[in-house]
């Protein structure tokens, strides 16, 4: 269904010289927004829309550039205040037909409030991670934006550059944003983020060619000043040259009429391109890349069920902290002191350490290790930490690692992993799954699943998606505990045969 605001937007695109295939249908419902589906069946290699780079809202193409430029301004800072700057012109920007288009914010979390951040996000991945990215936002708007708006020129209306409308342009920023070429950087790309997302079923690519431009200086397009954005949107490559391809089957052809002609070859083109068939009357998608319910919702403001890229972490600190209810801190330091000098480590860095538990409740091996190690007799740890000492700490830069007379390689194997699963290791691993989650607090797994029942995605999008994310990371606290259930198990009767093996070798 064509609604006034994509009448409007088509308009637009064919004033701007976009070119789209009339077996795309854009539809615009009150509850899942606008999606892109194909009226007939779409071919694999069919080129479905050719987008004008000069049409995407960047940091060269806004109004703003100068400004941002005497700003020294780039990356997000940038391309966030030329999204302001554009808003602030209303219907006198190129960008109108685009802009009007556009939520005034996305529902990612850096726009919820605190108490809902602090609420809804509790215990799971991303509460600590928003309350940062909302805490640096905030300092960069106030160091950056704010000064230059004392000192700024008639043109800038302070109402469109307050905090609010930069969280707004951070958000869209996060959730839209394309990576397009040297000279641009990433922006905004008016149609190609029309298209929804779908973890590993992607329909159609977004592909950039090289630009024509020489830039004086280079766009920083991975800019970490708040670490909302890691990565572009989409996943995109480069390629050479461009070639129209005709989107057809039956009476399905590219529209001669709406959209321009462009040469092969014409690096001022952006494309879309189909890389799988889509039948007819089938949402085609694109997708953002491999990524969990955690990144989903920090990006781009949604989950996925059964998503089979979730994780949870289990901090360092929550294995120190387990470890103390047994040993003394005397012990927690030298046993992670001889983990460390064996070359093992967590992900993250010295301030925030942590353990990967994967969609399956595997246990990242290093924390298999670390747990084996505390846990090690007196005598065992002694005769291994001598044996490391003598080395002279040669272990960290091989690629074996020796523990217990056992060699682990550092990419440790399935059965090696079967060696280190005691049932010290795996009670361990159970204790652990246990305090995870009674972070999340007095309510029980059950207990979101009936409030996920209850809940309207369309009318509480936030604590629908949150329930969702803390429902997927508590699953995966389940398969840890039955992991370590079943893997001391299986070692039990692996135990058991080897003996019963033994004891029929000495009869024999």
């Amino acid at each position: 269904m064509a609604t006034r605001r994509l009448r409007a937007f088509k308009r637009w695109m064919q004033s701007k010289g976009f070119e789209w295939s009339d077996a795309l249908e854009f539809v615009d419902s009150p509850e899942e927004g606008i999606s892109v589906r194909a009226l007939c069946q779409l071919k694999e290699g069919d080129v479905v829309a050719k987008i004008p780079k000069e049409a995407c809202l960047t940091i060269k193409t806004s109004g703003a550039h100068e400004i941002i430029e005497d700003a020294d301004f780039d990356g997000h800072l940038g391309l966030a205040f030329a999204i302001m700057y554009e808003r602030s012109l209303g219907e006198h920007s190129p960008w109108a037909g685009y802009l009007h288009l556009l939520p005034f914010q996305e529902c990612v979390p850096i726009v919820w409030t605190l108490h809902e951040v602090n609420h809804l996000l509790h215990a799971t991945e991303l509460h600590q991670t928003v309350q940062e990215d909302k805490a640096l936002i905030y300092e960069d708007w106030k160091e950056n934006i704010l000064p230059l708006l004392d000192l700024a020129p008639p043109k800038l209306n302070p109402e469109f550059f307050g905090i609010e409308q930069y969280f707004a342009a951070k958000s869209l920023i996060s959730s839209r944003s394309f990576e397009i070429d040297d000279y641009h950087g990433f922006g905004m790309v008016p149609l190609a983020d029309l298209f929804n997302h779908k973890t590993g079923a992607e329909d159609v690519h977004f592909t950039a060619t090289p630009s024509n431009y020489e830039s004086d200086t280079d766009v920083d397009s991975h800019d970490n000043d708040e670490g909302i954005v890691d990565e572009a949107v989409a996943q995109n490559s480069s390629i050479d040259t461009t070639e129209l391809n005709t989107a057809h089957d039956g009476e399905c052809i590219v529209s001669e009429s709406e959209c321009s002609s462009v040469t092969e070859g014409d690096t001022s083109m952006l494309e879309m391109i189909m890389i799988k068939d889509v039948s007819n009357g089938t949402e085609v998608f694109n997708t953002y890349g491999l990524m969990g319910n955690a990144a989903l919702l920090h990006r781009y403001g949604f989950t996925e069920k059964d998503n089979s890229y979730d994780i949870v972490n289990i901090d360092l600190e929550l294995v120190l902290q387990w470890c103390s209810s047994l040993f003394s801190d005397r012990h927690s330091r030298a046993r992670v002191s001889l983990w460390r000098r064996l070359g093992s480590s967590a992900c993250g860095s010295q301030n925030a350490e942590y353990f990967e538990i994967s969609f399956d409740g595997e246990p990242q091996v290093e924390l298999l290790i670390l747990l084996y190690i505390i846990l090690l007799p007196d005598n065992a740890y002694h005769k291994l930490d001598l044996s490391v000492s003598i080395a002279g700490n040669c272990h960290e830069s091989s690629e074996t690692t020796l523990l217990n007379n056992y060699i682990f390689p550092k990419n440790t194997s399935n059965m090696c992993k079967k060696s280190l699963l005691t049932k010290e290791v795996c009670d361990a691993l159970s204790s652990l799954a246990d305090i995870r989650e009674s972070l999340y607090g007095l309510e029980s797994i059950e207990d979101d699943i009936e409030a996920l029942a209850r809940c309207s995605l369309v009318e509480e999008k936030k604590l629908y998606h949150s329930l969702m994310l803390r429902i997927s990371e508590r699953k995966i606290l389940q398969k840890l505990r039955d992991y370590a259930s079943q893997s001391f198990e299986v070692a039990n009767y692996s135990s058991a045969r080897k003996k019963l093996k033994r004891t029929t070798n000495k009869k024999t």
